[in-house]
């Protein structure tokens, strides 16, 4: 269910569909998941370059994205709750 909000809250901030691929990230998912199967969840941030190295780097104008898309989740979340 929280992928249909997500893929929501995209296309109505955005006008066009997410990509939506499993990529080698996201272990803390992993590890919630093995801890709590019944979990919902999704993955997703700003853009980020030479993770967890010296030269790691994140794109600055990608956070106001992120951002964005992260409040109309949970804006839709909690009109999904009312």
């Amino acid at each position: 269910p929280i992928l249909s909000l997500a893929v929501a809250a995209y296309e109505d901030l955005f006008g066009v569909n997410p990509l939506i691929t499993a990529i080698h990230a996201g272990l803390e998912c992993g590890l919630f998941l093995k801890k709590h199967p019944q979990l919902d969840m999704v993955s997703f941030g700003p853009t980020l370059s030479g993770v967890h190295s010296p030269d790691e780097k994140m794109h600055i104008p990608s956070v106001e994205k992120f951002w964005k898309h992260l409040t109309a989740i949970l804006e839709k979340v909690a009109e999904t709750k009312a």
